[in-house]
């Protein structure tokens, strides 16, 4: 990054839409920046030393996308409430603890405050008609401020690891929020079952398979066969905290359309915590890609995916099996997207990954709460949809439209959704 830096200085980077000085020696932002002025677009100044903009920051008229995280910021700096292009905002770990109504620009959709210490929010975020995504997990919040009860285009809330002594019960009637998470708040106090623990010396350590926001994933061998082995990095995640995510792994029991989960690990020479989970067979895949900048709450698929009819309903099928399990046990999956499902690749099979935003409900209230995921469910069951040789046909699209009508009362269970798909 300070090549980048370099090149900056020496006025080699003209024009460019794109700033990457995460993680560079600089205790201010370069006066050069603004020599882009006129074309830049997404900046990242996370990890530097960095900790107040000029009061000008607005001459970067252009400016989309702005990321600072990890740079001590004491508070999100008012400069940037006058970019009138900007609609993305992330500041996440750097100690944030106030937030001036003057800081949220007019044309912010996507909002990262993620593991701050942050207790109160202005009025005014409430005021951004086309607030869609708004990351606060890991904060000292106990309230949100009544103005986002009117935030018609609330698509994904990330309250997790807060100080909430309930939920606020008018999230419940937004209508558009589909991807909710609030594990670790003081309410959040159910643990589920305990299952049988596995001893770290069973294991065997194969190679690695993935790795995502809470932890890694390796192939294990145990008891004479193979398995999966999420290793959790015990940070904070977007989502909330990894020993939440455990507990709703746990609790969730085995299904044969849940990654789900076999036992939790003791004995990790590092005192790592982990899960034991089965091992999906080789060439299952991603359905999707996660957002991307430009699409905010949408997953991103690949151009080429085509699906016939049978195998799209199927897909559905599974993954409606598996939510729908997760409410019968009191769970709510909070992230139901395309980018948390693996499937086959031919056959439609599918299984819900990643309880990352999992929660456990509320006693009595599941009937208020899980029409959110009803309403994620839809969405996805409309991309799928999307993707299938010729027209879907119209008892699916009925599905898809029940689904994600405004009315959260209104909206089928998700037993119901795949009793429409069986």
């Amino acid at each position: 990054m300070n090549e980048t830096l370099a090149a900056l200085r020496a006025g080699d980077v003209v024009g460019a839409t794109r700033l990457d000085l995460s993680g560079a020696d600089l205790n201010a932002l370069p006066p050069e920046v603004f020599g882009l002025a006129d074309t830049l677009e997404v900046l990242d100044i996370g990890r530097t030393a960095i900790s107040a903009l000029p009061h000008d920051f607005s001459r970067l008229s252009r400016l989309k996308v702005l990321f600072a995280s990890g740079a001590p910021f004491d508070r999100l700096p008012e400069a940037i409430g006058d970019c009138a292009a900007l609609s993305q905002v992330g500041f996440r770990g750097c100690g944030i603890a106030e937030v001036p109504a003057e800081a949220l620009p007019p044309a912010l959709r996507w909002l990262t405050l993620t593991d701050n210490r942050i207790t109160a929010l202005p009025a005014a975020l409430g005021e951004r008609p086309l607030l869609q995504k708004l990351m606060l997990a890991g904060n000292g919040l106990s309230a949100l401020p009544e103005s986002l009860s009117q935030a018609s285009t609330l698509e994904l809330l990330r309250i997790a690891a807060n100080r909430f002594a309930a939920p606020p019960a008018w999230l419940a009637r937004l209508p558009a929020l589909a991807w909710l998470a609030w594990a670790g708040n003081p309410f959040d106090t159910t643990t589920g079952a305990l299952a049988p623990p596995v001893a770290w010396s069973d294991l065997s350590v194969g190679k690695a398979l993935g790795r995502g926001a809470s932890g890694d994933v390796f192939e294990a061998g145990w008891r004479g066969g193979r398995a999966a082995l999420k290793l959790f990095r015990g940070a904070m995640t977007s989502d909330g905290l990894p020993e939440r995510e455990m507990a709703a792994c746990l609790a969730a029991g085995p299904h044969p359309n849940l990654t789900g989960a076999l036992g939790r690990i003791e004995g990790h020479p590092d005192g790592a915590e982990g899960l034991l989970m089965p091992l999906l067979p080789e060439g299952w895949r991603v359905l999707a890609g996660p957002p991307s900048l430009e699409s905010c709450s949408r997953d991103v698929y690949a151009a080429d995916l085509s699906l016939s009819l049978d195998v799209a309903r199927r897909i559905a099928r599974d993954v409606a099996a598996g939510a729908a399990h997760l409410h019968a046990r009191g769970l709510q999956h909070g992230d139901l997207y395309a980018h948390n499902v693996l499937w086959d690749g031919r056959d439609g099979a599918a299984v819900l990954s990643d309880l990352g935003a999992a929660a456990f409900l509320p006693a009595g209230e599941a009937a208020r709460w899980t029409p959110i995921d009803v309403r994620a469910f839809g969405l996805l069951l409309g991309e799928v949809l999307d993707r299938v040789d010729g027209e879907a046909p119209a008892d699916l699209r009925g599905l898809e439209a029940a689904c994600i009508q405004p009315d959260g009362a209104a909206r089928p269970s998700m037993a119901e959704a795949l009793t429409a798909l069986s």
